[in-house]
């Protein structure tokens, strides 16, 4: 039979198990006080030995914490149970020095063997980086979907940016964060968002690191392997204390709108997975400013639209106003009593030239709020620039001198006039925008006989293809490469916020592949913008439509024209101009009392309609009917909407209000021929 050692021997190995444990171990009793502590606990705590031997075990506890340790000691002694190591969250125990290190704790009662005490082995998890890592790992993605539910829940992007540094202090543990986002024309960036970030001035140079990141589009930190891409602290950091720093770049489609930035005072803080912490929250960051733009893109969008339906129904009105003008003032032209008064007649034609000026005005209107149906039509550069610069230079700052320049015999090119005034306006509003304090804008217009060579496999076309080439320059602020590449992008825009929807030169952009021409961007820093146009020559520039050139004169003597117009000063004009061109003239005030007014068997020649005919039937559906009712009949559809075309250009001749009893018989003479 084996023998058995005494229980003096048993407590000598007891003893030197104790001792020896790798652990720490700390033997208390049920008033919390500690019996026995082994020399690694005395190590792990910075105690000399002995020193713990009748402390409170709460003295070993953070003081944040010491009260829910006390009532938890007291409910474990309720009911003793073995813990295992590793069961538990991480938990923190408080050194001699007030130092805290990261512990796990297990816990062993001895009151089955009839002992009162409870054995806490302490285990120092410091020492086991994949689990410091794993823990660390797990805080990150914890505080990323924080910043994601906030993403969701906050609708502005400022908010975001205003609380994401705190948040990023607090999961990284760190002293400071700051979000920067690009200054306009270049400059310096620009914080909008910071925690714990020293006073303005207080970090000298604070734009070197967020500028570093937006200009490389990618993370920059004091912790990087390859010591030509490290970012090398300024002086005045060091000698303010800090001592490591880690930006990422915020990007949205490639290209980097803002910078995410983190310091320390502790050296070497930000390894790979601080790295992958903050281009996670960067990417979050970057996914709420588009969706925060895009909003905003749409909203504007649907102000733009209401503001084009609004305009729409003005042009209307409007138009039926310089009908009846337009109208009452050439037949007052006419009299022949007003020959004998040249001060009247000086006035009446001033007045016309008013009218046609307001005319115009309402056109550009429309084509600048997109109402307006266009077509492709033969343009003539001079024509166009002159007028188009006569309106900026009432209504641009009166700062920036406007200069035209079209060479001698330019010739006409093929475009749509209003998408055309529409996209000079926009680059024109730009360059506005770039010479706050004043400048030089330029028009020029010259003939183009082909695209210059590093155009042609971007925007191909026929190799005989001629072109007209219309430039609009400035002297303003100029832009950086950077900028430049991405102009043509739609969304895109350095303005500030409300101030632009990116949306301008991609406009211009589309506009000349539609068009079947170029467009080219010159720009550099300090020296200005050129936008020049290619657009296809118009190559019967010299021939002129037989119906535009038919004399003014021209008499329908005998035409039989049924009239349809619900205004009835409008109606008047019509009347008057009809029988000036001696037709014989049935007036109709809507599109129900013209069907009946329609006999197939004694039949009118000519159907003369307004589009819009109050509450009843329109124009168009008046058409439909009435050549359904009498075929071969023709119709002259008029119009003050600008959106009308869509329903006439296919079947039958449209004229847009207002308009000259010249241009009327122009009109009617198409409208004839159409059914001849």
């Amino acid at each position: 039979m084996e023998a058995r050692p005494s229980t003096v021997g048993e407590q000598g190995v007891f003893r030197s198990l104790f001792g020896a444990y790798p652990d720490a171990l700390l033997l208390v009793d049920a008033q919390g006080r500690i019996a026995l502590a082994n020399p690694m606990a005395h190590r792990l705590l910075g105690y000399d030995e002995g020193e713990l031997i009748g402390r409170r075990v709460e003295d070993l506890v953070p003081e944040a914490v010491r009260a829910r340790h006390v009532a938890y000691r007291h409910a474990y002694a309720q009911a003793p149970r073995a813990r295992p190591m590793g069961t538990q969250m991480e938990l923190a125990a408080m050194k001699r020095d007030g130092s805290q290190v990261m512990v796990e704790i297990a816990l062993s009662p001895l009151q089955e063997h009839g002992l009162p005490y409870v054995v806490a082995a302490v285990r120092d998890i410091s020492a086991y980086p994949r689990v410091r890592q794993a823990l660390q790992r797990a805080r990150y993605a914890e505080h990323v979907a924080l910043f994601g539910r906030l993403a969701v829940d906050m609708r502005s992007p400022q908010e975001l940016m205003a609380r994401m540094p705190s948040l990023v202090t607090e999961a990284l543990q760190i002293d400071a964060c700051g979000i920067y986002l690009p200054a306009a024309h270049g400059g310096a960036p620009r914080r909008v968002g910071a925690h714990g970030w020293p006073e303005a001035g207080a970090l000298e140079g604070h734009e070197a690191l967020p500028a570093r990141v937006l200009a490389e589009g990618r993370a920059v930190s004091t912790a990087d392997p390859d010591s030509a891409q490290r970012f090398a602290l300024p002086s005045a950091w060091c000698r303010d204390g800090w001592a490591s720093a880690l930006g990422v770049p915020v990007t949205d489609r490639g290209r980097s709108v803002g910078a995410l930035v983190a310091l320390a005072r502790g050296t070497e803080r930000f390894g790979a997975d601080e790295r992958r912490f903050l281009e996670a929250l960067a990417h979050l960051l970057a996914t709420a400013l588009q969706r925060a733009q895009t909003e905003e893109q749409l909203q504007h969008a649907q102000r733009l639209e209401s503001v084009g339906q609004l305009t729409g129904g003005i042009a209307h009105d409007f138009n039926n106003l310089l009908t009846v003008i337009a109208g009452n003032l050439q037949i007052l032209d006419e009299l022949p009593a007003l020959g004998r008064e040249p001060a009247s007649a000086e006035m009446l034609h001033a007045a016309m030239r008013a009218t046609r000026r307001a005319a115009e005005l309402t056109g550009k209107l429309l084509a600048f709020s997109r109402r307006q149906v266009l077509q492709p039509e033969r343009i003539d550069p001079a024509l166009l620039l002159s007028s188009l610069t006569d309106m900026l230079r009432r209504t641009l700052d009166q700062r920036i001198a406007i200069e035209l320049m079209v060479e001698d015999g330019c010739p006409a090119c093929t475009a749509d006039a209003g998408q055309l005034e529409a996209a000079l306006l926009n680059v024109a509003i730009n360059a506005r925008d770039a010479m706050p304090q004043g400048g030089r804008l330029r028009f020029a217009a010259a003939s183009c006989p082909a695209l210059p060579p590093e155009l042609a496999q971007e925007w191909p076309g026929p190799r005989t293809r001629r072109y007209v080439a219309i430039v609009i320059a400035d002297s303003g602020c100029g832009m950086p490469e950077e900028v430049r590449e991405h102009a043509f992008e739609p969304f895109f825009t350095t303005k500030e916020a409300g101030r632009g929807t990116g949306l301008g030169l991609s406009t211009v952009y589309g506009f000349a592949k539609q068009s079947q021409g170029a467009v080219t961007l010159d720009s550099a820093p300090d020296a200005g913008t050129t936008v020049t146009l290619y657009l296809p020559r118009h190559e019967d520039a010299g021939e002129q439509r037989s119906d535009e050139a038919a004399p003014a004169d021209d008499r329908f003597d005998g035409l039989r024209v049924l009239a349809v117009e619900d205004e009835a000063e409008v109606r008047q004009v019509l009347l008057r101009f009809l029988e000036a061109l001696h037709c014989e003239v049935t007036v109709a005030r809507s599109a129900e009392e013209a069907l009946q007014l329609l006999d197939p068997d004694d039949p009118v020649d000519l159907l003369l309609s307004d589009i819009a005919l109050g509450a009843g039937l329109r124009g168009t559906e008046l058409a439909r009917r009435a050549t359904d009712l009498v075929p071969g009949l023709a119709v002259l559809l008029i119009s003050g909407f600008p959106q009308a075309a869509p329903d006439t250009a296919d079947r039958w001749e449209l004229l847009r209000k207002p308009f000259r009893r010249e241009e009327l018989a122009r009109a009617m003479a198409r409208a004839l021929r159409r059914e001849a």
